[in-house]
């Protein structure tokens, strides 16, 4: 797909027309394509992510806020961050296909680039900073409202699997969940480990991540949603 074509075809995704192009096809030009072509001098989107992350902060902070008035600054915080997470935002960006229209370097694209959560929540945050730059902050909210601040619930679980799988297993008087390191691998600046979720009722999952924290919140999720499936 041209270039102009996929811009066009984003913006078609999300229901938006940047006034000026080179603001999207800077968010969604990740640091490896740019690094490949030094000579067009394309800026990547990192910028446009420490913009957009400030930007979401923002809205989530007010919307949480309006939405509930006896909740405390504590239960605030969390479910701020419960939506704002990076897994949390690496599922709005395949809700709308992020990874499709990225620009990944030739390595980054074979290694999977596109359906990294990393690389999607960073994209994620700056297509925010792109609108806001290019159309002003009550755009960028509303981009924000639509696929960033919706199905809070999913979302939540994100955050905090690991306790909520707990409190489900406990609430069946089955014990604790046992996180297994299965596999690690990757330099050290640049880890990757595979751990597993088992309960007392025999159910095994398996989680990835860049840390054994994210690894097993991960493995914790699809316990949870396995659950979930069996009661329906």
């Amino acid at each position: 797909m041209e270039e102009s074509d996929k811009l066009a075809a984003f913006e078609k995704k999300i229901g938006f027309r940047f006034k000026d192009r080179r603001y999207l096809l800077q968010a969604l030009t990740h640091s490896s394509y740019a690094n490949e072509r030094k000579i067009r001098k394309i800026p990547d989107n990192e910028r446009l992510e420490f913009l957009g992350d400030a930007v979401l902060e923002l809205v989530a902070s007010h919307d949480i806020f309006l939405k509930n008035p006896a909740m405390s600054e504590g239960e605030m915080s969390k479910l701020r961050a419960s939506l704002v997470c990076e897994p949390a935002l690496a599922y709005c960006a395949r809700e709308i296909s992020l990874g499709r229209y990225l620009f990944l370097g030739k390595g980054e694209m074979a290694m999977g680039g596109a359906e990294r959560d990393s690389i999607l929540s960073d994209a994620f945050e700056a297509v925010i900073g792109a609108i806001y730059l290019d159309s002003g902050f009550t755009n960028a909210k509303e981009f924000i409202l639509k696929y960033a601040l919706n199905d809070a619930e999913t979302k939540k679980l994100f955050y905090d699997s690991k306790t909520i799988l707990q409190e489900i297993v406990q609430a069946k008087g089955q014990g604790k969940v046992r996180y297994e390191i299965i596999e690690e691998s990757g330099p050290d600046h640049s880890k990757c480990f595979v751990v597993k979720a088992i309960s007392l009722d025999g159910l095994e999952t398996m989680g990835k991540g860049k840390t054994k924290k994210a690894a097993e919140q991960q493995a914790a999720y699809k316990a949870i949603l396995s659950l979930r499936t069996q009661e329906e």
